[in-house]
């Protein structure tokens, strides 16, 4: 089946010489959530741009829904809804307004039942007839939401959709994105919040100083990628680990109280072997705990390993 969108070769360099984006290769499915992660200034926002249109590529193409982006521009764009970072607002137009409006600018006729079930869908109902520039931050993120939702797209871009708003209001737009998501409309979001990433996406690419580290699902990434660590707290201090458990990954932490043992998440050890070793040992163990990676320790390994 052929990607709802489709980037090949895409480049971006300006003309004072700096590269944003270096040839750029994704595709992304119909219907899936796509998290794409990097640190500020590694090209996330500029390659969403593109994509809408609103950034020339230096090289390369980009489709959507098979409508390439340059020579079927209006084709593709309607395709598109944009959430960008900045609230940016008709700040003397009520709710109403602007959302009915931005639909017309798509050419779609007007149709109050959708836009009054859009609104409601995001708590924005009862403020229809307020005036954007009364409603709070989240408020004002939300109508942003209904903007880009107006004209039906079949494809969203969320960029940093829940910066500055709380944890209340983030988790409805989780359940907005999932219900989104559900009804076919394929999502691609940019978040500083890596636990958003870890919540909802289906696929991961990291992309750090203008180059896509990595695209994967994100099960698969968490397993291959992930650590399981073990902390046994003994009952007597260490001064070295034992010669008999040195083709065990063990580390001593903490004056010698803390054997600490790491483990790939894909290999699946079993620990009662390691906790027999210690027995036969008499080695004590007065309490244990596991840790395992989360998607952020992922993310930051990834980063830090290619600056």
């Amino acid at each position: 089946m052929q990607p709802i969108v489709s980037i090949n070769n895409v480049s971006k360099s300006y003309a004072s010489g700096f590269q944003a984006l270096k040839l750029i290769n994704l595709d992304i499915e119909q219907g899936e959530i796509f998290a794409l992660l990097g640190p500020n200034g590694a090209g996330k926002t500029t390659l969403i741009n593109i994509i809408c249109g609103i950034v020339i590529a230096s090289s390369g193409t980009v489709t959507a829904d098979g409508h390439d982006i340059v020579r079927d521009y209006r084709a593709a764009r309607s395709m598109i809804g944009l959430v960008p970072q900045e609230l940016s607002t008709d700040a003397f137009e009520t709710v109403w307004a602007t959302v009915t409006f931005s639909r017309g600018l798509f050419g779609r006729a007007p149709n109050p039942a959708f836009i009054e079930r859009l609104l409601h869908d995001l708590s924005l109902l009862d403020k229809r007839d307020t005036r954007i520039m009364e409603l709070s931050g989240g408020m004002k993120r939300r109508v942003m939401i209904a903007k880009a939702l107006s004209h039906e797209p079949q494809i969203l871009f969320l960029d940093e959709p829940t910066a500055g708003v709380d944890v209340e209001l983030r988790r409805d737009m989780w359940g907005l994105v999932r219900g989104l998501r559900d009804k076919g409309v394929t999502i691609i979001l940019t978040t500083h919040y890596i636990e958003e990433a870890e919540e909802m996406a289906d696929r991961v690419g990291v992309i750090n100083k203008g180059t896509l580290v990595l695209v994967e699902d994100k099960q698969e990434l968490m397993k291959k990628l992930g650590k399981k660590q073990l902390t046994l707290h003994l009952q007597t201090p260490l001064q070295r680990i034992p010669a008999e458990l040195a083709s065990w990954n063990l580390d001593l932490k903490t004056d010698g109280m803390d054997l600490i043992y790491t483990a790939d998440s894909a290999d699946g050890v079993d620990i009662s072997k390691l906790l027999k070793r210690l027995s036969e040992l008499s080695i004590v163990i007065k309490d244990l705990q596991t840790q395992q990676s989360s998607l952020e320790d992922i993310f930051v390994s990834l980063v830090s390993e290619r600056t």
